[in-house]
């Protein structure tokens, strides 16, 4: 494959990011749907290009959504985690050891949960009453079964794209 073939669908892989980032900021109703479809993107990149450009379009898919978007909820969170979530996934998965990779991934998600539950108090802590503090917890316990649910998801995803495609390359 030429290189202008694998500009050409990088360029197409950020776009359909972008329109996905911002489907997500504009359809209150399926925020998380778009943002996981957007993730999705990143494992076919890595599939049907290399790592190298999986990378460029996620970079280019965060800046160019933050620069047209601003800094919303849903194009932070695809910029912190969603986005760059299927790349780290590809490297921890290299381990091959299961218990280690599911610790590596809660470790992850348990870091950007906090730094966003940290940055929403400092910002909104006039508008956060006590009542919702009190269930921090149950969301936080919530949230770890959630994620292992998405990244199960992907799991499928990427399988049945490598059956589909062939094995990752890189």
């Amino acid at each position: 494959m030429s290189k202008a073939s694998y500009t050409a669908k990088g360029g197409l892989f950020a776009a359909l990011s972008i329109l996905f980032i911002y489907l997500s900021s504009i359809i209150y109703t399926n925020r998380l749907f778009f943002l996981g479809a957007a993730s999705l993107i990143i494992p076919l990149c890595i599939l049907l290009l290399n790592i190298k450009y999986a990378l460029l379009v996620y970079l280019v898919s965060s800046i160019v959504s933050l620069w047209l978007l601003g800094p919303r909820g849903t194009v932070v969170a695809y910029t912190l985690f969603f986005g760059i979530y299927g790349i780290i996934k590809f490297y921890i998965e290299k381990l091959r050891k299961m218990p280690l990779e599911i610790l590596l991934k809660l470790l992850l998600f348990n870091i950007f949960l906090i730094s966003v539950y940290t940055l929403f108090k400092f910002i909104f802590m006039e508008s956060i009453t006590a009542s919702y503090l009190k269930y921090k917890y149950i969301i936080f316990f919530a949230s770890q079964f959630v994620f292992l649910f998405y990244d199960y998801i992907l799991t499928v995803f990427i399988s049945y794209l490598n059956t589909r495609f062939g094995q990752m390359k890189n």
